[in-house]
């Protein structure tokens, strides 16, 4: 590829000082997605800028005047502080007719609700756990199809944000109690769905109309307590100490009939077109005792640095880092120009 001018988009604190000398293990991993991309691109022969971005779009605008960027790297989850309106970000880069990485706006808002993207996949008959929403400032009712156990978790925020062992339930006076907590910390609407005991699947997908498939991911959940839920807390997800302590690791699913494995990257590529998704998105699964890929949500624009499961797939399937990324930024620009 030649050398572009590529300006990456994050959120401010998340954005590595020019020295990381000295700097605890918590900063290095906040910091790890940017740092990836930005050194990987710039390693490439590509002329990177990181521009930090919360609470206004005019830095986008000047930036973008002035510098001329070929393409936007769109690492943002959220913007002012609402992971909603990653959207917007995106929308707005489309009407200033710069090409960026990443899903488009309308794949990121069907994904974003959890209950809209189940709704979405269940019309097309693929398995989705039982579910019900419960919206903020109402009476919390069980409707009589929702059985025990179930996994209690917010409705629209991702990262694993409010899921923690007691998300799982087992009676409705423990579900209420996890809906409050929902409606009260994270600030959501709630959605429980049907537990489904099982393995924890990822598959990334890669492209815009013709799609590569990565092989089927697992996360293994190491040594845990006879009582803990394997679940993907957001400590399992993202403390890296506790990840070392109890032997939480990523790897190739292993174990998988060939044939199963072909069948879960099918229904990974029909999600992945049901819910308009272009770029790159990781589609998450639960696999039964009985062998059901359970849909649980989609992830565009998932983590993307180097040692996560995006990345790790693609380095699996043959596709290494830079590679990777190279490829993201052509995917943007091409989209781009198809859309004249």
């Amino acid at each position: 590829m030649r050398p572009l001018r590529v300006l990456v988009l994050s959120h401010p604190e998340l954005i590595p000082p020019e020295s990381v000398e000295g700097r605890s293990e918590r900063e290095l991993h906040e910091w790890k997605t940017v740092s990836s991309v930005t050194a990987a691109l710039k390693a490439a022969g590509h002329d990177v800028r990181a521009l930090g971005v919360q609470l206004e779009l005019q830095p986008i605008r000047d930036e973008i005047d002035e510098w001329k960027p070929h393409v936007v790297f769109n690492l943002l989850e959220e913007f002012h502080g609402q992971t909603a309106y990653d959207q917007n970000v995106a929308s707005y880069l489309e009407l200033l007719r710069v090409p960026y990485t990443g899903c488009n706006p309308r794949g990121l808002m069907l994904a974003r609700g959890k209950d809209l993207s189940k709704t979405l996949v269940a019309y097309h008959r693929i398995a989705t756990p039982t579910f019900h929403v419960f919206p903020m400032r109402r009476k919390v009712r069980r409707p009589p199809r929702l059985q025990f156990p179930l996994i209690v978790k917010t409705l629209s925020e991702d990262a694993s944000r409010g899921i923690a062992q007691a998300s799982v339930v087992n009676s409705d006076e423990k579900l209420i109690e996890r809906v409050d907590f929902i409606h009260e910390r994270i600030g959501t609407a709630a959605i429980a769905e049907q537990y489904i005991e099982g393995r924890e699947l990822y598959v990334g997908v890669l492209g815009n109309e013709r799609l590569r498939v990565f092989p089927v991911w697992e996360l293994e959940f190491g040594e845990s307590s006879t009582r803990a839920n394997r679940i993907a807390t957001a400590r399992v997800k993202h403390d890296p100490v506790y990840q070392e302590r109890r032997g939480i690791l990523q790897g190739p699913a292993e174990d998988l009939a060939p044939e199963l494995a072909a069948r879960i990257q099918r229904i990974a590529k029909r999600i992945y077109r049901t819910l308009a998704l272009d770029g790159y998105a990781r589609i998450d699964f639960r696999l039964s005792a009985e062998s059901v890929p359970y849909f649980l949500e989609a992830n565009p624009n998932p983590e993307i640095a180097i040692h996560e499961e995006f990345a790790e797939a693609a380095d699996y399937d043959g596709l290494d880092y830079t590679a990777l990324l190279e490829r993201i930024l052509a995917l943007g620009i091409r989209r781009a120009e198809v859309r004249g």
